[in-house]
């Protein structure tokens, strides 16, 4: 059986559709993209500029925007290029080193995502200790160790994938290099690296979401003791936008890797891809901004100085 890894090329084969609705899509993802580009850089110069929000949530909030921003760039600008040109070859570096930095900034995102709910929860539930436990040293430390830690899990899986022969075809059926795609055509090394996966799945995706979870279970009952329904309603409000962003990534995120397999699942996996690489991170600049007074202030404030 011939290993078609030595021919060091693969060839995307994704949304199957005649040349007009290939541009079609292509229009939809350009907008998406570009809103979401568009969206994000207004956030992060928002921030940058308004010193009533050099705080630490923000802080997380503008990292995750610039995260957002490179999650969204990994995979998309080579499919939009793909879908005009119909040039679907990729050679195996560049395939895995969009499936190196792919993972880099979806861990990122995983991990300050988490961050982020710690932070609500030291700022509702331990008020009197939130600048010791969140000072600006503590955060740069949370943030850096996020980055450091998502590059090294990222290295590590990409090593072990492009360990893996790839003799059974060179054709990935898939909008970009991803997990699921690569091991479907993948003859010999998928055990190691799918006890790598499952390792990687249980520290740096269950863990972050359990971790989540459990602090905003302890801020919703603080919520629930409060008496007043104003009291309560601005606490909660002081967080929705997050546990939104939050429920939203991790739903997308599962949706992904549990399509059960049939034989319409293709089009369904890759459909659910675009929202989770794409969609996602558009709304999240958008959910933050309609549900946060200040966010919505200072952009106000940004307009009127102009």
């Amino acid at each position: 059986m011939e290993n078609y890894t030595t021919s060091k090329v693969f060839y995307m084969e994704s949304f199957i559709f005649k040349a007009e609705e290939k541009l079609y899509i292509f229009a939809f993802l350009l907008i998406i993209y570009f809103t979401g580009l568009v969206i994000n850089i207004i956030i992060i110069t928002v921030i940058y500029i308004d010193r009533n929000l050099h705080t630490p949530m923000y802080l997380f909030f503008c990292n995750l925007s610039i995260v957002d921003i490179c999650f969204a760039s990994v995979p998309i600008p080579k499919l939009l290029y793909m879908l005009l040109t119909n040039n679907n070859t990729v050679s195996f570096t560049k395939c895995f080193t969009q499936f190196c930095f792919y993972y880099l900034f979806g861990t990122t995102e995983d991990a300050l995502l988490f961050i982020m709910a710690y932070d609500r929860y030291v700022a509702i539930c331990k008020p009197l200790y939130y600048h010791q436990m969140l000072g600006r040293k503590h955060c740069w430390i949370l943030i850096a160790a996020s980055w450091v830690s998502a590059t090294v899990n990222s290295l590590i899986i990409t090593k072990a994938a492009s360990a893996m022969s790839f003799c059974h075809s060179k054709v990935i059926h898939h909008l970009f290099c991803d997990v699921k795609a690569l091991t479907k055509i993948a003859c010999s090394g998928t055990e190691r690296f799918f006890m790598m996966m499952y390792f990687e799945l249980l520290f740096f995706g269950l863990c972050p979401f359990l971790c989540s979870v459990t602090s905003y279970l302890k801020i919703i009952n603080i919520i629930l003791s409060i008496n007043s329904k104003n009291g309560r309603k601005k606490v909660f409000s002081t967080c929705s936008s997050h546990l939104i962003v939050m429920l939203l990534f991790y739903a997308n995120g599962a949706s992904v890797i549990l399509i059960p397999r049939s034989q319409y699942s293709e089009l369904l996996e890759q459909s659910c891809t675009v929202i989770y690489t794409a969609v996602t991170p558009m709304l999240n600049p958008l959910i933050y901004t309609l549900r946060n007074t200040e966010v919505k202030n200072a952009l106000m404030r940004l307009v009127k100085s102009k």
